[in-house]
């Protein structure tokens, strides 16, 4: 299939600095990315490449098939019909909602104009604020405004920049979700920016997580979470510990947890020394169960609690329990493990 998005091998240095490091990917027509990472990584100074605000120091950058920018030209970022939404939305306060959107349709005519608005009211759900203006808008209401603002033009790629970094973390979840609703029902091929992992996973069908530059995985949320590549990025993704381990053979390993079995894929040697990723939900509280584990701490997440475990031995795991499951600190409960993949790196 055609890509809408591809970059290759790109590096970006700013003032004499090495900000993006031989970074390539790509997105098909229709599909959402996400390049996620802690503030500082790179990833807006990537997506600005993209918009045309950047130029690579090596590497190209392909929208649609076309080259749109190497180490010895940029197209301009008016001619590469790419749309952005930005962390503070930049609505014009003087103009009402419908003036808002018809901005950036300047070429087209009144009929196509007002057609678009109606479809993009009907879509983000605000047909009937038409008339109102962003103040009179709610944050959550404003964020769609500018999303529809940005899809009218029907750009190429719609590029999003932290864009709900102004919302709570539930409501930043819940948009992302919409957002994504919204953009599959148009077909637009989009890439979002966000430290949030929360979101990323609401919203993108392919995720890069980033560190220092870096690209480390680019995946689907459930590769990423389930087969990291690398500690870094299990570490980042959802939440663990990692406990020390030995190698039995290529489908065992010693554990505090007992011997496992599975996959190792590693091709390690025999007794070399390994860490073991333990997600929350691989640790099942189970009042049946002969292996008793003491509770240190809890954190009340309304339908769970997130119980930190002191196993015999010191090893410390988390584990997710209904919330009517309501221990003391200091209790013991019974636990059994559903490791059904093994994630291992070297020590």
């Amino acid at each position: 299939m055609s890509k809408q998005l591809q970059l290759n091998n790109v590096s970006i240095r700013l003032e004499n600095q090495l900000i993006v490091q031989e970074i390539s990917f790509s997105l098909i027509p229709g599909e959402i990315g996400c390049l996620l990472g802690p503030s500082g990584c790179g990833k807006t100074t990537l997506l600005r490449a993209i918009a045309g605000f950047e130029q690579p120091t090596i590497g190209d950058i392909q929208l649609h098939g076309q080259q749109v920018a190497d180490t010895k030209k940029s197209l301009s970022p008016e001619k590469r019909r790419v749309g952005m939404v930005f962390q503070d939305l930049a609505l014009f306060p003087h103009l009402s909602v419908t003036d808002n959107i018809a901005f950036g349709m300047r070429d087209a005519t009144k009929a196509e104009i007002n057609h678009r608005i109606d479809e993009l009211l009907e879509l983000v759900g605000l047909s009937h604020l038409r008339n109102s203006h962003p103040h009179q808008l709610s944050g959550g209401q404003q964020q769609r405004i500018a999303l529809a603002r940005a899809m009218a033009p029907r750009p190429t790629l719609l590029l999003l920049d932290e864009p709900f970094s102004s919302q709570d973390s539930e409501r930043r979840e819940q948009l992302a979700r919409e957002v994504r609703n919204i953009l599959k029902q148009d077909g637009i091929t989009a890439m979002l920016v966000t430290h949030d992992q929360h979101e990323a996973f609401a919203m993108a069908d392919h995720i890069g997580v980033m560190t220092d530059g870096r690209l480390l995985q680019w995946d689907t949320p459930f590769n990423l979470y389930h087969s990291p590549q690398d500690r870094t990025v299990a570490d980042f993704i959802g939440q663990g510990v990692f406990i020390r381990g030995r190698v039995l053979d290529n489908r065992q390993l010693q554990t505090p947890l007992g011997d496992l079995h599975g996959d190792v894929c590693l091709n390690l040697p025999v007794n070399a020394e390994v860490e073991l990723l333990v997600r929350p939900d691989d640790i099942i509280h189970d009042d049946q169960s002969h292996y008793l584990a003491t509770v240190e701490e809890k954190a009340f997440r309304g339908a769970d609690h997130l119980y930190t475990l002191r196993l015999p031995g010191d090893t410390r795991v988390l584990c997710l329990a209904p919330s009517h499951h309501n221990h003391r600190i200091g209790e013991q409960i019974g636990i059994r493990l559903e490791l059904d993949h093994l994630v291992v790196f070297p020590r």
